[in-house]
């Protein structure tokens, strides 16, 4: 029952960059099979993101690492540049 409480509160969260800009909302995290530790945020996009026209993305939906999350309340706050850097490494 806890879980459940938790993950209806994380739900449909807004996640912004550390600089303000809106990333989109939380629709979904991925887990390690492991560990159970965090390891991704799924983001339905804001079409107006900055963060995603940097990155050049076009999808509905992004994997954020979880590793980039600064703070949580009301919001999901990532680490913008941390975020960057991930992407230009994997191209």
């Amino acid at each position: 029952m806890y879980k459940y409480t938790i993950a209806r509160q994380l739900a449909s969260k807004r996640v912004i960059t550390n600089r303000g800009d809106e990333v989109g909302k939380l629709v979904d995290i991925i887990v390690s099979e492991v560990g159970g530790d965090v390891e991704y945020l799924v983001v339905e996009v804001d079409r107006n993101s900055r963060l995603l026209n940097k990155l050049g993305k076009v999808e509905k939906l992004v994997e954020i690492p979880y590793s980039s999350v600064t703070a949580v309340s009301d919001v999901f706050i990532v680490d913008e540049r941390e975020i960057l850097e991930e992407v230009s490494g994997k191209n």
